[in-house]
């Protein structure tokens, strides 16, 4: 992570403030001021500005969708990891979630070994219905979430920030947040990073889809899922079934779901009826941004790439740094520690292991090798540390 000095000097002010006095036309849209502002309802940004409100901040959230949960681009798998490390999970509603025991990978040639790890499973979620409850806890803790409303610009004025909102209150805060996504403009606006490598996704959501239950079934192919894989998992109320790839310049018509319909009608259908839900969007691989932060701001989950290159697995990530950054800029603007664009960001993970088998996925993928070494010994350790970090079982007697 960078440290210079450069890397947290202010923007440069403007000879115009952009939240003007209020004049007694505009008397019903007073300027707010508020201690930390989050940019974008995610689960990073609302854990962040949960953790924050919870240490006494005021805190505002703005979200330019109407609904949290609304065209969401994950399939909202949460580990076991998460459930234990991040103390919010313990108070989600059961109904949202679906315990899912194990992985059944598949290789190119359709032969499967199934995975298990003792004690370890996976969360399915309901993840458009899940965000919505996360908004409501955390306005329930003292966050003002405003949906609907687009940010666009933040100038740094007299030692704070200072956000024009349209059709809205001018807001003054303290300290920005962006967890924006992966097109983040709170990472435009503000001069920091912005991802450039993604891997591309689609996910359809299918009522009465039949496969194996409580597996998460993961198929590899060259042809039709580069760098990446196919899934399918029986969900909360609906069965999910999607795949992820590289795209390149020529391969515009290339991210379609019927040839892995085709290919794994034998173990997972679909069922007569068309999609209930289809979902589709772009996902950071390239590990967390060079600059995430400068004085007063940082970003958090997927606006800092903050996600694994190897599993695009973001949420655990999301939920810890998001809550663990709310708690540094309440003890921030408390006076107790330094601002932690200058030592908060250093935590964030690294994915060296994982940037390692990024890069060997991208460049050395062959369908032949895990056709011949899928049921090895060497192989499913190596799936079962990608999967379970490390928590897999004994190997197989051969």
């Amino acid at each position: 992570m960078h440290t210079s000095s450069s890397l947290f000097s202010p923007l440069p002010t403007s000879s115009t403030a952009p939240c003007p006095a209020p004049t007694a036309a505009s008397s019903g849209l007073q300027n707010i001021k508020v201690d930390l502002l989050v940019v974008g309802a995610s689960f990073a940004g609302l854990a962040c500005a949960r953790a924050a409100a919870l240490a006494g901040l005021s805190v505002m959230v703005l979200e330019k969708k109407t609904s949290a949960g609304a065209k969401l681009h994950t399939t909202g798998i949460i580990v076991k990891d998460a459930v234990d490390s991040v103390p919010w999970l313990a108070e989600v509603p059961p109904a949202l979630v679906r315990r899912i025991e194990g992985v059944r990978l598949y290789a190119p040639n359709m032969r499967h070994v199934d995975l298990h790890a003792p004690g370890y499973w996976f969360w399915a979620t309901d993840a458009p219905a899940l965000l919505d409850w996360m908004v409501d806890s955390a306005r329930a803790s003292g966050v003002d979430v405003r949906l609907g409303t687009l940010f666009e610009q933040a100038l740094w004025m007299d030692g704070r920030w200072e956000v024009p909102v349209m059709h809205g209150p001018c807001i003054t805060a303290t300290y920005i947040v962006g967890a924006d996504g992966p097109h983040s403009r709170v990472a435009k606006a503000l001069g920091l990073s912005r991802n450039t490598r993604f891997l591309y996704g689609v996910e359809h959501e299918y009522q009465g889809a039949r496969m194996a239950p409580d597996l998460l079934h993961c198929f590899i192919d060259r042809k039709l899922a580069p760098g990446y894989i196919g899934w399918a998992l029986d969900g909360v109320g609906v069965s999910q079934i999607g795949l992820a790839r590289r795209m390149g310049q020529d391969d515009a018509n290339a991210l379609r779901l019927a040839p892995l319909l085709k290919k794994i009608e034998s173990v997972v259908t679909p069922g007569d009826a068309p999609p209930v839900a289809v979902r589709a969007g772009m996902i950071p691989c390239g590990g967390v941004l060079p600059v995430v932060a400068r004085e007063r701001a940082l970003l958090v989950g997927d606006a800092a790439g903050m996600v694994s290159p190897v599993t695009a697995g973001g949420i655990h990530t999301a939920l810890q740094h998001g809550e663990r950054a709310g708690e540094a800029v309440a003890r921030f603007v408390r006076g107790e520690v330094g601002d932690p664009a200058t030592w908060f960001v250093r935590s964030y993970p690294r994915f060296l292991l994982k940037r390692s088998l990024r890069w060997a996925f991208d460049h050395f993928q062959s369908d032949w090798m895990f056709n011949h070494l899928l049921g090895t010994p060497q192989m499913r350790r190596m799936a079962e540390l990608i999967y379970f970090h490390r928590k897999g079982g004994p190997l197989p007697k051969n």
